[in-house]
């Protein structure tokens, strides 16, 4: 028996606990809410079409109509192959059904419901990573693409040789049948009874490393997917099927032998909205009160908006910072004990609560700050880093671990100041003096960067991620994390990544822009290829995998605008031509990456 009384509550606990972890298996049930209609009523409406076109009178039940003229159920793929002969006629006959006009627009049909908007929200927020779909509509695609959410859509081998790899993904969408708009859509009974080799292999990685929720998806159809469910190996995290009644036939026997548990709901819609008001509920028992933070952000910006208010600031920001160390002095935080995964996930969390009114007053000051208040944040900053190395007994990992919060709170303050284009306030904040290991002097961008940090341990990060080999773990938590929690400084951001990425390589411009032109210019004449073709700099972060981006970033950096907006703020000693070398060291560095 259940120590849960409701199974939609047991779903909720698991993709909260295990966030990231569960991959969703949807099919044509979630869009019925839109009036895109199922796979059954496509069917029946197709065995009307035919029958219409050959004389035959309006029929009240049109399935039983054709039992009784074949003797046998109608079939979505036999009707599909009567009306066309070829993929692109079958996705003209789809196209109908799925596409919507302007009259569904402005009654709301056929765009995206409060179930595919729920889902866009749990995979936004980081519970949902992958999602695998029956269904040829774009309507998840459009959710996620409001929430800022831009995922790799896999609908086609050829798209998926393409594609990122599925650990470095924030949301993988693999669309089984393929897309509407795309004339290899499968939907015949033949087309849908092997996959290609490659989804095989995909799918086989996913079931067996992800746990899975279904719904919207009967089981009765597509062979080829049933077979995959049922030669998986593992059942290392649970199968929860959401379905109205009784689940029965083959979809019955796939749970059943996955040992998956049902979990009856009204419709798919209720289900997902239910779903992510729960996780958001339990994720915020682990934060502070909304309520404070909602409070101490309106009396930032109050503070910010005249300077007379600046000693409030200053006595705001001192309080946080002494909660902070309160509650990082606690004896549960004690920096000592054994390393296990959940342990390491637990003061994660615990480090992201105790400082988030420091990092968005950070990100605030970042974004609005005048040099008084900047200046401010730094000394915050600075003695927070101060006081929390102080300690040098203990666990290792966890001594490093208490430069978590500083760290979060310069990151934050970097991307106020990189979303403002307040590129000399940023080069300042860089050079600001913190003390090094062993007591020498660093800087905030020698050592309270994600990639200088001496707590960014990829083998520790990757706990996160349950073991996956990402290649940079803390800075794609980084992003991840910040993507959320910087809307209450940043406001709208539809192209999060950019910053971010910048906020990466701007310090690696910045660690070699005290080489003279001369020095730049010899090193980068010298053997390509080799160690010595480019001074080595940070970029093993997200900038050294994330390919896209990336380029379009390189692509600015080498404007001859952007270029002297960086000398203007003083980089590259005020040189452009300074500015425009390192920006080819950078992309020198870049091509050679490499990961293990």
């Amino acid at each position: 028996m259940s120590a849960f009384g409701n199974p939609q509550t047991q779903v909720a606990f698991s993709v909260f606990e295990n966030r990231g972890v569960f991959a969703l298996l949807l099919g044509s049930g979630l869009s019925r809410a839109a009036e895109i209609p199922t796979g059954w009523e496509i069917t029946t409406d197709l065995v009307r079409r035919i029958a219409t076109a050959e004389g035959v009178e309006e029929q009240a039940d049109w399935a039983q109509w054709y039992l009784d003229k074949h003797g046998e159920e109608p079939h979505y793929s036999a009707l599909l192959d009567a009306l066309s002969s070829t993929p692109a006629e079958r996705r003209q006959i789809i196209h109908s059904y799925i596409e919507p006009n302007e009259e569904d627009r402005e009654e709301g049909r056929k765009v995206p419901t409060s179930g595919h908007k729920a889902i866009a929200q749990l995979v936004r927020d980081g519970f949902i990573r992958i999602i695998v779909t029956t269904n040829f509509d774009r309507l998840m695609e459009n959710a996620l693409r409001e929430v800022g959410v831009e995922p790799t859509i896999v609908s086609s081998p050829d798209a998926l040789k393409g594609a990122e790899p599925l650990a470095h993904t924030a949301c993988y969408i693999l669309k089984l049948h393929g897309d509407y708009k795309d004339a290899r859509i499968l939907n015949t009974e033949e087309e849908l009874g092997v996959y290609p080799n490659e989804y095989n292999t995909l799918l086989d990685r996913i079931i067996d490393e992800y746990g899975l929720i279904v719904c919207g998806w009967s089981g009765e159809w597509d062979s080829a997917l049933r077979a995959a469910i049922m030669r998986a190996p593992n059942r290392r995290y649970p199968l929860f099927w959401a379905t109205r009644g009784a689940l029965k036939g083959r979809g019955k026997e796939l749970c059943d032998h996955r040992r998956g548990i049902e979990v009856p709901i009204p419709d798919a819609d209720s289900f997902f909205s239910d779903l992510a008001d729960q996780v958001g509920t339990l994720t915020e028992t682990q934060r502070k009160n909304p309520a404070e933070i909602a409070f101490l952000i309106s009396r930032t910006k109050r503070y910010l908006a005249k300077l007379e208010y600046r000693i409030q600031l200053s006595d705001l920001i001192d309080g946080e910072v002494q909660k902070i160390i309160n509650r990082l002095n606690e004896a549960d935080m004690a920096p000592d004990g054994h390393v296990t995964p959940e342990l390491f996930k637990k003061r994660v969390d615990i480090y992201q609560s105790a400082g988030e009114g420091l990092v968005k007053i950070c990100g605030l000051i970042g974004v609005w700050g005048d040099a008084s208040h900047l200046r401010l944040a730094a000394d915050a900053i600075r003695n927070l880093w101060i006081t929390l190395q102080a300690r040098r007994g203990g666990t290792v990992v966890y001594l490093e671990m208490r430069g978590y919060i500083p760290l979060l709170a310069a990151h934050a303050l970097s991307l106020g100041l990189i979303k403002s284009s307040r590129w000399q306030e940023y080069r300042d904040f860089l050079r600001v003096e913190m003390p090094g290991e062993n007591h020498a002097e660093g800087t905030i961008g020698s050592d309270v960067t994600s990639l200088r940090w001496r707590g960014n341990d990829k083998h520790l990060w990757n706990m996160l991620y349950d073991q996956r080999n990402r290649h940079a773990p803390l800075s794609d938590h980084l992003h991840d994390y910040l993507a959320v929690a910087s809307r209450d400084y940043l406001g709208v951001t539809p192209d999060f990544t950019s910053l971010y990425l910048l906020s990466e390589a701007l310090p690696a411009l910045a660690s070699i822009d005290g080489h003279s032109l001369k020095d730049l210019t010899d090193k980068l004449s010298e053997e390509a290829g080799s160690p010595k073709g480019h001074y080595r700099m940070p970029v093993w972060g997200r900038l050294g995998w994330d390919s896209w981006p990336v380029k379009r970033l390189l692509e600015r950096l080498e404007t001859e605008k952007f270029a002297t907006e960086l000398s203007d703020a003083g980089f590259g000693g005020g040189n452009i031509a300074v500015v425009k070398a390192t920006v080819v060291h950078l992309r020198r560095a870049l091509a050679s990456v490499h990961w293990y």
